[in-house]
């Protein structure tokens, strides 16, 4: 029997600066919220309805994020859903839902063009050029 999806595409601004921090095994992870803005018409009037996600990233992609993303920066990411459960110091049971980012894309803008990685590196962790191709190869 195949597998479920389990498949999340946003695009949205970065709510804070990310926090990264590293497991007792040295694997980096980093945590940041996106916010996704959605309109739609209600009597004939523009309503805009915003909705904020939890959002974490590991290894190579976890410290592009951490060393590129601010607070503010638009993005499109890809990835999963995850739900996590645990019990808190006071022995409540806590829950949550978060979107696990897979790769990401900056957008909006260069805030960081000297030092940004582009969209292919971000997924193989070479830290390159940051444009794909320069203006003289395009044929127009």
């Amino acid at each position: 029997m195949p597998g479920d999806l389990n498949k999340v595409i946003l695009v949205g601004r970065i709510v804070r600066d990310p926090e990264l921090r590293y497991t007792p095994g040295g694997a980096a992870v980093v945590s940041f919220s996106i916010a996704n803005n959605r309109i739609y018409m209600k009597n004939n009037e523009k309503q805009e309805v915003v909705s904020f996600f939890n959002c974490v990233a590991w290894g190579k992609l976890a410290e592009t994020v951490a060393n590129y993303c601010k607070k503010g920066q638009q993005l499109a990411l890809e990835g999963r859903l995850q739900q996590r459960s645990w019990e808190d110091k006071d022995g409540n049971k806590r829950s949550i839902v978060e979107v696990v980012a897979e790769s990401l894309q900056f957008l909006g803008g260069k805030p960081h063009a000297e030092t940004s990685p582009s969209v292919d590196s971000m997924e193989t962790g070479d830290m390159g050029s940051t444009e794909p191709f320069s203006d003289d190869d395009i044929p127009f």
